[in-house]
């Protein structure tokens, strides 16, 4: 009887499981083909051009537009109905990210059309409608993911799998554009500054996909193709997060969500003055760093070799501090008993995969410039920096990883009542009165009255009650008694809770300061600042195209790595 119970549950979850599998194979055939085509582009495959990449690229756009209409048009019309949410996904500091890169977003669409408009005598029709498409597609993506992120699909299960994968691989493949588009702009300018460093012996042939005429207007025209570079790093990382939240979205279809509260976790900016500054300190470093180095790589051997040498030494300096924080962290949660979360949560899932998955492309790159230091010939001074800040990017992610995934996966604490209670004893007329309600009936606005009850405010103390003189007596051969041990009590939960609060207080200042890190360490890599392309040592060790493949599939990994750890340190620093 139970067999047969169980049978029409495990029969309705099989079309489910088959539009699951339907719906990711179709993903990913669209992902495959747009990447051979953006790939042929970028190779100058014969009868491939841009125009025919946009195109694809433009129709996929379309077809998302269509569906979120519709799915938007359909909530509208049942906005009555209850719905099911994944209170987990779509955090609001998550939408306020992608908001923020989706507004720089629209100013790169705003350059692309600029900058189609001054070409436009020999630029392709399309290469105007891309930026516009883009531009709808993106405000009407950021309006869907701000109302509908949290959504739990029950309804029309089968079609929604198909319309939110295709939303998922459009926007990876946008995202594959732009890193692309941003990877060869970089790659021309490294191959420039590599005369410069002395590898004289590597072919520079620089890779141009420039329009064949003259711009209308000169100085508008520069200053479109050189900010529509600076600005692509923020497409990237929309693209990735947009496409990362929709992911979750389509996990969620179909799926039974426990009906259970939770707790609010806002973030605050008090106790964490220290991580802060440390964390502030290290962002203007970096950022100054930066700065020095784009302007003095490039311009002669000793001042390129001085830049490498300033990089090399800022980030051993920066990662050793994050390794410590880390192992620090890492310790207090040895000396916590709490126990983890194990219930299912798709977000929290794809966070940890995300966090190990794209450490890979750093671990990859830093173990290609171990090898190459410790099999080269020859060894210019400043390469040799390089081993120490290899080394320690392995040891850092691998570190951070661990309190990361540790953090999301623990389960956050419940304060005893018996903490949260404000008592005040007063001794008056020779009898021990707790004046003072709970802090819950305080904060709701409800203190204790009409029956001139006084709440009790510990488990197992005496209430205080007026009295019209009966039971005095017999109340005064306890209140001795009674007064030492709520002082023992009060002074036992108050140490325990003064522990419980420094331990929080030094992982927020740590989640803060590492927070701050990997913003800091995710400038260099998104705004050019590249020694794995500048060393020159990887080049002539595995040679110049090899190295510049694994750079070129490795870096984006890398840079999404850093905005999503940062990502993943604020909600832990909300949480504790």
């Amino acid at each position: 009887m139970e067999q047969a119970a169980g049978c029409p549950a495990v029969g309705g979850s099989y079309p489910q499981k088959n539009a699951e599998i339907l719906s990711s194979q179709y993903g990913i055939n669209l992902f495959l083909a747009g990447l051979l085509l953006t790939f042929a582009w970028a190779v100058h495959a014969v009868g491939i051009s841009k125009s025919h990449l946009l195109s694809y690229l433009i129709t996929l756009m379309l077809i998302q537009l269509l569906w979120m209409l519709w799915y938007l048009c359909r909530s509208c019309t049942q906005r009555r109905l209850i719905r099911d949410k994944d209170t987990h996904a779509g955090a609001r500091w998550l939408k306020c990210g992608i908001t923020l890169f989706a507004v720089i977003t629209l100013i790169l669409d705003s350059f692309k059309i600029g900058y189609y408009i001054d070409f436009s005598n020999c630029l392709s029709p399309t290469e105007g409608i891309f930026p516009v498409t883009h531009a709808v597609h993106t405000i009407l993506q950021v309006y869907f993911l701000w109302c509908h992120a949290k959504d739990v699909i029950q309804s029309f299960k089968t079609l929604e799998r198909f319309g939110v994968i295709h939303s998922v691989f459009t926007n990876l493949l946008l995202w594959t554009n732009g890193v692309l588009t941003e990877s060869k702009h970089q790659l021309n300018e490294h191959k420039e500054r590599l005369i410069t460093l002395g590898f004289g012996n590597i072919t520079i042939v620089l890779d141009d996909h420039a329009p064949q005429c003259n711009c209308t207007t000169t100085t508008l025209c520069s200053i479109f193709s050189q900010g529509i570079y600076y600005l692509y790093p923020f497409n990237i990382e929309y693209h990735i997060l947009a496409s990362t939240m929709l992911y979750v979205l389509w996990k969620n279809i179909g799926r039974k969500v426990e009906h259970h509260q939770q707790t609010k976790t806002p973030f605050k900016f008090h106790g964490i003055t220290v991580g802060m500054i440390f964390g502030l300190i290290v962002l203007t470093s970096t950022i100054a760093i930066v700065v020095v180095y784009l302007i003095q790589i490039g311009g002669s051997k000793i001042n390129s070799e001085l830049a490498l040498t300033m990089f090399y030494l800022h980030a051993i300096f920066v990662l050793a501090l994050m390794c410590t924080a880390g192992v620090v962290a890492l310790l207090i949660y040895r000396l916590e008993d709490r126990s983890l979360d194990n219930s299912k949560n798709p977000a929290r899932k794809l966070d940890a995969e995300l966090l190990v998955g794209t450490a890979a492309g750093s671990w990859l790159l830093s173990w290609g410039s171990i090898l190459a230091i410790i099999c080269a010939q020859g060894h210019p001074k400043y390469t040799w920096y390089n081993l120490p800040y290899s080394v320690l990017v392995i040891i850092e992610k691998y570190i951070q990883n661990l309190f990361i995934i540790e953090s999301i996966h623990r389960e956050q604490e419940k304060v005893n009542e018996d903490i949260k209670t404000l008592r005040i004893v007063t001794i008056s007329r020779g009898s021990t009165l707790s004046l003072t309600p709970l802090y819950k009936e305080i904060y709701n606005g409800r203190a204790a009255r009409d029956n001139g009850d006084i709440p009790c405010l510990f488990k197992g103390s005496i209430c205080g009650r007026e009295n019209d003189g009966a039971g005095v007596a017999s109340e005064e051969t306890s209140q001795d008694n009674s007064l030492v041990m709520h002082s023992a009590s009060d002074f036992s939960f108050y140490s325990r809770n003064s522990v419980t609060n420094n331990k929080r207080r030094i992982l927020k200042n740590i989640a803060a300061f590492l927070f701050l890190c990997n913003l800091s360490l995710w400038i260099p890599p998104a705004f050019g600042c590249r020694p794995e392309y500048d060393n020159g040592l990887e080049e002539i060790v595995f040679g110049f195209e090899p190295w510049i493949i694994v750079v070129n599939l490795a870096m984006p990994f890398s840079i999404f790595y850093r905005m999503h750890s940062a990502a993943s340190l604020f909600e832990v620093n909300c949480k504790t």
